[in-house]
């Protein structure tokens, strides 16, 4: 069986550290895909730019997206996510240090499957991350067009 892939869309290295951190001390070993900015997300789902010629049936399990990032905002990232055929039942979590109520309402309404506001704690930071990371690479069912 192929390992499932964690697409990270974060720009802050801290943030994409501590994360990676996390998973591996809460022994989520899937292979994480981190893009630093929208573009690249974009880029990886779709096998273009940098990920050109990439297998886009490999579907990651989840993408955990940041809102503020660099090129192409993490909300324009999901609304092009939720409009591909291929992309569009890929679940998305917003993970990111926004507690605005617009970005929420956004988030929901362009298709979010959840919205995590980052944990200044580390120890927090990491149950959150050890949470999300069990529930949608192991308990969380998908439809049978995604891969498994």
């Amino acid at each position: 069986m192929e390992k499932e892939i964690i697409l990270l869309v974060e720009d802050n290295p801290d943030d994409v550290d501590l994360t990676l951190r996390a998973l591996k001390k809460n022994n989520i070993k899937n292979q994480v895909v981190v893009a630093k900015d929208g573009v690249e997300a974009l880029d990886y789902l779709h096998g273009t730019g940098l990920y050109a010629g990439r297998n886009v049936k490999e579907l990651p399990v989840v993408v955990m997206l940041d809102l503020k990032l660099p090129k192409i905002s993490g909300l324009e990232v999901l609304k092009s996510i939720r409009q591909g055929d291929s992309t569009r039942l890929i679940p998305v979590v917003i993970l990111t240090s926004s507690a605005e109520q617009k970005d929420v309402i956004e988030g929901y309404q362009l298709g979010a499957n959840s919205y995590i506001r980052k944990p200044v704690d580390f120890e927090q930071f990491v149950e959150a991350v050890k949470i999300l990371g069990l529930y949608w690479t192991l308990w969380n069912e998908r439809p049978s067009s995604l891969p498994r």
